[in-house]
């Protein structure tokens, strides 16, 4: 917050110290005008800012909510591969690895993907997960057969942590600190800018200076609620893991 500080008063400084150097050596001539090269250049600037900051605004969550979207594809795939690899494990644990990779994701639908919107993520997840790979470590492979579909089930495992890591990082994920705030700041700048500037509009001019501060306001409480993966209107929702569940289901009613 200090660094934040000392940049605008720096900013601000350099400014003052422009204005009063020029003022002294009686450079160039007074500027007061709402229309002026100083107001148009200023405004020009500000536009120009807000644009660049509430681009990044958007396009930050919204790519972060694209790639867990995906990933959120490839750990239930993962899951569902899982499984079918599971069919040649020893006899006595293909029921209960079957089950628990079901269970696991019964879990990320019912009881994770409530609290993901929080940025949180349920510890028992990953409890379940682990007790998934000691049990087919566990298991004992009696032919080659059986040794290598140990082999196949904890490799989709292994793909269904890390997956499951990154979902936990991107439920977690935010904007880079201090840009929403900017983008309120710099909106704000652009609304009241024509003001600052010595304009005074009234009557129809006053239409699309309402027309934008409508739109910068909406514009700007968007960028507020994508700011989170899993929550808000592009909430990446847990429809990979019901797909999943059913895939489940159909395979264990044929398989």
């Amino acid at each position: 917050m200090l660094t934040y500080l000392f940049s605008i008063v720096a900013a601000v400084g350099v400014v003052a110290v422009a204005a009063l150097s020029f003022r002294l050596a009686g450079k160039g001539s007074d500027d007061g005008a709402a229309d002026g090269p100083s107001a148009g250049h200023a405004g020009a600037m500000l536009s120009a800012l807000f644009l660049v900051v509430f681009a990044i605004a958007i396009i930050v969550p919204w790519t972060t909510a694209d790639a867990a979207r995906q990933n959120t594809h490839a750990e239930s795939r993962a899951v569902i591969d899982a499984y079918w690899a599971a069919a040649d494990l020893p006899a006595d644990g293909v029921a209960p690895i079957r089950t628990g990779l079901r269970d696991y994701a019964s879990f990320v639908v019912r009881d994770e993907w409530p609290v993901m919107a929080e940025g949180k993520m349920e510890e028992a997840g990953a409890e379940r997960l682990d007790k998934l790979r000691a049990d087919v470590l566990q298991l004992k492979a009696d032919t080659d057969g059986e040794l290598e579909a140990r082999g196949v089930v904890l490799d989709h495992l292994g793909v269904v942590a890390a997956t499951r890591a990154q979902r936990a990082a991107d439920a977690a994920a935010t904007p880079p600190e201090g840009l929403l705030w900017l983008t309120i700041l710099t909106g704000l700048a652009v609304i009241v800018f024509p003001f600052l500037a010595g304009a005074r509009p009234r009557g129809a001019a006053l239409l699309p200076l309402v027309a934008m501060a409508a739109m910068l306001g909406f514009g700007v409480h968007l960028t507020w609620e994508i700011a989170h993966a899993f929550a808000g209107p592009l909430a990446v929702g847990p429809e990979a893991f019901s797909g999943a569940l059913q895939e489940l289901t159909r395979i264990a009613g044929g398989v």
